[in-house]
């Protein structure tokens, strides 16, 4: 069977952390088949504004409802979700952190790995989330072809790619139809 990568809020580093020496292609959610991965969800909105600093349960709140929007503009939900792992820069934001997660996935039983790390890559960050789904056969060939608007993260990332500079997609499978976000410090 061949698979279509669908990519969407596609960005790239050079334009969302000027400050920093990188160049990568990136993308918020990626569709491959019928499994759909996101990028790790912290604090931060989808437009890239910071949410709660300081406070754990806040930041799992806002990562939680982009996990759920990323996965709905793949055609995905919550209860497609198979495996999640969060990160933790405290142990002490582990009860904060898994009780906002278990809110949201109730009831969906996905396989979990948490990690306690030394840190994320912006300070304020306290938690961040990768989620992995696969949708079920049944829907698959209901889906829709997501929004042209969300291929990309944002203008200054699709002006870029139509000049052919940073965020242009240089790599393997470059010109395919895919799409991206505003990046958070990463």
């Amino acid at each position: 069977m061949a698979y279509n990568h669908i990519r969407l809020r596609k960005f790239n580093t050079k334009i969302t952390y000027p400050e920093q020496d990188l160049d990568n292609d990136l993308s918020m959610s990626v569709r491959a088949g019928n499994q759909v991965f996101l990028r790790g969800q912290v604090g931060q909105d989808l437009q890239g504004n910071m949410v709660g600093v300081g406070d754990a349960r806040a930041q799992t709140e806002q990562a939680m409802k982009n996990v759920k929007q990323l996965l709905e503009e793949q055609g995905a939900r919550l209860e497609d979700i198979c495996k999640i792992t969060i990160y933790l820069v405290d142990r002490a934001y582990r009860d904060d952190v898994y009780q906002v997660v278990g809110k949201w996935l109730k009831g969906v039983y996905p396989v979990s790995t948490g990690l306690i790390i030394d840190g994320l890559a912006r300070p304020e960050w306290v938690m961040e989330i990768d989620v992995w789904a696969v949708i079920p056969d049944e829907r698959m060939g209901k889906l829709p072809t997501p929004p042209a608007s969300l291929e990309w993260r944002d203008a200054k990332n699709k002006a870029a790619a139509a000049k052919g500079g940073a965020g242009r997609g240089t790599g393997r499978g470059a010109g395919r139809k895919t799409a991206g976000r505003k990046a958070v410090k990463k």
